[in-house]
């Protein structure tokens, strides 16, 4: 037999403590910018090497970082190690001299979200403080628990929601009316511009305001499943409570300065669009589009934002024609949604759309080999048209389902939603360590 699971530390609350950042010892603007990079999980191959030369000391080389030799691929991890060890000693990144939480601003086309970055002291679901929305998959958990463990370190922050409001609303506000301590612009025209909170009644302030508070992971739930993985095998060591009981997060109010939402798209292998519409005939009212001369999909997208106004709907297409389904069959949704889930998570366009459309009606597996996903309609509708698949478009979660659905204790399927701006990696990292 193993060992028994370590009993672990359990906030009584939302907690989010102050930390000393490692930052790139560089000035404001481009310099900085070309240090940076997007969320890991949206860089392909392509963009990482893009990245790698935009700068030598770009924070690429420690999110996905490339093998030492092909025939030893793990040797990714301690590369990434000995090149944050290395970037450290020779000052390419420093240390904040005072624990501070981090307000943190992005805008970019009149659209403004601010929240604070911390490290959040980890939780079970059950317990009801930080709540998932989506499942995760063992590969990327495993993926980021080595790496981890090879640089000790929380290189990108997990992304939080909050119902706020309240006092830290009003510091934030009141913060960004402040010089900045830093500022950049980004390659994707997204502004950014951060500040420390090392006020001591400020910082009072703002624990007491989050403690009753719970929050609903937007964006990073492998992460933060590697943050609680990380957790528990400390444990397991013997190594008691420590850093490793918090993670890296960025919390933002989601009624104040909250992100924008927006879809994930599907693209389904191996069946011919015209196939597609055939067999949803049955079950919904299937209304033949023009796609040809629109690889944006814009169009498509605007009349499926018709159409989801009044219920269910979605788009399927090959680039050359298309299909709007809407007016499901109730008979197909009693048989495939389960009847034990939340009216909530019953009611998703996304449950709809896998467990109804791709499963009952299509009688296809709901895998990764034959689902994929892609973050934007062009990227869908291009896919499709270079394999020969059907891209299903899908119309945006609505940010307050995906808290419900959260809040009901269950899990939307997974790529269910994109939150963006996203927090860009980099500018604040969390050594995991006792300082």
């Amino acid at each position: 037999m193993g060992a028994p699971d370590p009993v672990l530390p359990t906030p009584d609350g939302l907690v989010l403590s102050p930390f000393r950042a490692l930052r790139y010892a560089v000035g404001d603007g481009p310099d900085l910018a070309a240090r940076t990079a997007p969320p890991y999980d949206v860089i392909d191959d392509a963009g990482v090497t893009a990245l790698e030369a935009t700068h030598p000391h770009n924070v690429v080389r420690l999110i996905l970082p490339r093998d030492i030799d092909e025939g030893s691929p793990a040797s990714r991890y301690p590369r990434a190690g000995d090149t944050l060890r290395k970037w450290i000693s020779t000052g390419v990144l420093r240390r904040d001299e005072t624990p501070a939480l981090y307000v943190y601003e992005e805008s970019h086309g009149g659209h403004i979200q601010r929240g604070l970055v911390g490290a959040v002291a980890l939780a079970d679901p059950d317990a009801g403080i930080i709540l998932p929305h989506e499942n995760t998959m063992a590969g990327p958990v495993t993926d980021r628990l080595a790496l981890t463990v090879a640089t000790e370190a929380n290189l990108e922050p997990i992304f939080l929601l909050y119902e706020g409001g309240g006092a830290t609303s009003q510091i934030v506000s009141a913060t960004v009316t402040t010089p900045p301590l830093l500022t950049t612009t980004t390659d994707d025209g997204v502004s950014h511009r951060i500040w420390a909170l090392t006020d001591p009644d400020m910082l009072t302030r703002i624990a007491e305001d989050l403690h009753e508070r719970r929050a609903v992971i937007a964006d990073g739930h492998h992460r933060y499943a590697t943050y609680r993985r990380y957790q528990a095998d400390r444990h397991a060591a013997g190594d008691g409570p420590g850093p490793w009981d918090f993670g890296l997060a960025f919390l933002a109010d989601a009624r104040v300065s909250g992100p924008q939402v927006h879809a994930i798209h599907r693209v389904v292998a191996g069946l011919d669009v015209v196939e597609a519409a055939h067999r949803a005939a049955p079950a919904f009212r299937v209304t033949a589009m023009d796609a040809v001369g629109d690889p944006t999909g814009a169009d498509l997208l605007s009349e499926l934002a018709k159409a989801g106004q009044d219920g269910h709907a979605f788009v399927i297409t090959d680039g050359q024609v298309a299909f709007l389904l809407t007016d499901p069959d109730p008979a197909l949704l009693a048989e495939a949604l389960p009847a034990d889930r939340s009216a909530a998570f019953r009611g998703l366009d996304v449950t709809v759309a896998h467990l109804a459309l791709i499963v009952k009606v299509w009688g296809l597996a709901d895998t990764e080999d034959v689902v994929g996903y892609r973050h934007d309609a062009p990227a869908a509708i291009a896919a499709a048209v270079e394999t020969g698949a059907t891209a299903l478009l899908l119309n945006p979660t609505p940010a307050a389902d995906v808290a419900a659905v959260a809040a009901a204790g269950e899990r939307m399927p997974r790529k269910s939603t994109l939150f963006t701006p996203k927090p860009r990696s980099g500018l604040l990292i969390r050594p995991v360590d006792a300082q």
